[in-house]
This record gives C-alpha cells, structure tokens and sequence, in this order.
C-alpha cells in the first residue's frame, strides 16, 4: 500500500510548482502528472480539452467518484512587442497589478525554449508626485528581456502568444514545514490529488483522478471532465486563504497556516460558490476524527473552486472541497504548510477508500416513490 509522507509530498509539490503552466498551456504539468499516475491508475486518458483523468476500479463496479486538483496557473502572455524590444502583455486569470512591477519572470518560446525578462515600467525618479501613490495598470507595464529591437526579440524565439509566469523556486522558509513558491495555486491541491489517488486501495467505488485545465480562466477543464464522466460525488482539492497574517482580526481569519485541510461549508461572495452537499461535507468531518486527522472547517468570503461547476453537471452531483490554507494566493510568494498537504492527501484517500457504493449512488439520487 502506497504511504503519504511529507518527504514524498514535498518533492512532488517542487515539481509541480517550478513547471510552467498557465491556463490553457498545461503541457508541462500534464507529463509530470502522468509520468506519477500512470503505475497506479488501471486506465487513463487525455481528454480534448488537456484535462488528465486516470481511473481506479472499485470492487463493487458502480458508483463514481471524482477528484479535481487544477493544473493551470496564472500568467501573462504577449500581446505585443515595440521596436526598442519591450513586451507588452495581458493577464492570464486573477493577475494583481500590485504584485507585478519589480518582478522576474519567464517566458516560454513556441519552440519551448525558455527566457528571462523583468517587469519593468516608468522610473520613480520621473514620475509626477501623484503617480507615486498609485500602483501602475497593465497596460503600463512591459517586460524588459535585455534586447533592443524587436527583430531580437523574434530571433530568440519570443512572438505575439508566447506566455510568462513568475520566477521562483519552492524553498523552505522559517519552520521545516513552510515552504513558499509561485502557483501553489493549485499544484498542492494537485499535488494532493496525485498522492491520495496513489494511496486509495479497497475502494468500492470507481475513483475518478482529473488534474484539470483551465480553472483559472472560468472553471472550464472540470465542466467538461464531469461531464464526460458523470460522478456520483466529487471532491476538489484547491487552496483556500490563511488570512492569520498581521493586521487581520481573528474572527477574519479563513483558515489557519498548519491546522490542517479545510472542509468547506460555502464559498464565493454571498455563498455564490458552492455550498457544500452536507452529506459529502459530514462524511469528511467523520472520516477526519475517526482518523484523527487535523481539519478546520471553512466559511470563505470570495473565491471558488472546480467543485462549484462539478457540481451543476447534468442532474447536479454532491460535491464539497478539501482545501488546503495558503497565504498570499496569486502572488509569487504563496505559502503552505507541508503538514497541511500530507492531511488533506490522507484524508482524501482515506474518504475514497471507504465510503460505499450504496452510500455515493444514495446521495447522488434520493427516491421518494
């Protein structure tokens, strides 16, 4: 039986999270995730969208059960590039112009090739009093790849299309837990996903594994991977905001950093997100203390996750999420605790394991007469 351990998780999780893997070019994720899944799924496939879905058989041959950690991170890509060499961009997903100016980046060639480019925009130095007090647009910025001309730019492999993301590498910080790296943003839900699928053994149920696309950009890898599929239940693994940072009240305080996965109760604003099956979310809190695995229960403001769209697919399904807490999400120096990975992959595999065929296909569709 396959073990989940911090080491494991943590290699796994600095793959992911030093690829490059913007919404809609996932490709780099996608040979990891199915260079890990492929001994231990016994059947996978690609589907049309880039959507990676490997299967575990159950033993009892019915009900379905799926789990979605998404591939894709935010990013840039170029929009244009000016005689003098400089590139100009759009955002690909949640981009923060206030997380922007000053930072390194790298951008992949169509050729694969990969380069290195600044953000740079308006010296300080110039700028009229009023200018300072304002975070710069996009539309302000450029990124400066040390060329001079645009026929440079061409001739190291750089065009209209190509696409950028943060550069960083995931490093320990403080504690022996706490790591910081770009895209946590869902490589630790997708690093989860990959290692509680992995550690599933006696499950009745099918186990259904998607690292999704496109998540960022509108949900659009899970809305066709549930469809294809047709779940009983599903599980998304994402982060969700440890706000238990400096200058926030406790009782704003999402989650905490190292307390353990978060069982959802609702997400996006005024609960527009999902609102979490109360049966699935039960069953998770009831699977936690039997096992004795950390957890916090989540109420969260804003934001959502794959589940909210795998939920309405065709008749609806019961689906909640495992979240793990993450500060400073979509910026290049997110934060996690390895413990809170290891829980959340524990726990997952532990609820694919053990739930039954009769519960899923009972929740799925409850007759009356």
């Amino acid at each position: 039986m396959y073990e989940i351990t911090r080491d494991r998780a943590f290699q796994l999780l600095k793959k992911l999270s030093e690829a490059i893997g913007p919404s809609g070019f996932e490709d780099s994720i996608r040979e990891i995730v199915v260079d890990e899944l492929r001994p231990y799924a016994d059947s996978m496939w690609v589907d049309s969208l880039g959507n990676v879905i490997a299967v575990k058989k159950g033993s009892r041959g019915s009900g379905r059960l799926m789990l979605a950690g998404h591939m894709d991170e935010i990013g840039l890509i170029v929009s244009h590039i000016d005689q003098r060499g400089f590139l100009r961009f759009q955002p690909i997903g949640g981009v923060s112009e206030r997380v922007l100016l000053g930072q390194r980046v790298i951008i992949k060639t169509r050729e694969g090739r990969v380069v290195r480019g600044v953000i740079g925009s308006k010296p300080p130095h110039i700028m009229k009093p009023e200018e300072l007090k304002q975070v710069p647009e996009i539309k302000d910025m450029y990124i400066d790849v040390g060329t001079s001309s645009r026929e440079e730019v061409e001739k190291i492999g750089i065009s209209i299309g190509s696409i950028a993301v943060f550069e960083r590498d995931l490093s320990f910080i403080g504690s022996s837990d706490i790591v910081t790296g770009k895209a946590l943003d869902d490589r630790v839900g997708l690093a989860a996903t990959v290692e509680a699928f992995k550690a599933v053994d006696g499950n009745e149920v099918d186990v259904y594994a998607v690292a999704t696309v496109q998540e960022e950009v509108g949900l659009k890898g899970a809305r066709v991977a549930a469809y294809s599929i047709t779940p009983d239940v599903a599980l998304a693994l994402d982060v969700t905001i440890a706000s238990d940072v400096a200058g926030v009240p406790e009782q704003e305080w999402i989650t905490q950093l190292g307390r353990g996965p978060a069982i959802k109760v609702v997400d996006g604003r005024a609960a527009t997100g999902l609102i979490a099956h109360p049966t699935v979310r039960d069953k998770l809190v009831e699977i936690a203390r039997q096992y004795n695995i950390p957890h916090q229960v989540e109420v969260a403001p804003g934001g959502t996750t794959d589940a909210s769209i795998i939920a309405l697919n065709k008749e609806g399904v019961p689906a909640a999420t495992v979240s793990i807490p993450s500060r400073y999400i979509h910026s290049p120096v997110e934060i996690i605790h390895l413990s809170d990975l290891v829980n959340a992959a524990k726990l997952t595999a532990l609820f694919s394991s053990k739930i039954s065929s009769e519960w899923a296909l009972s929740i799925s569709k409850r007759v009356i007469k």
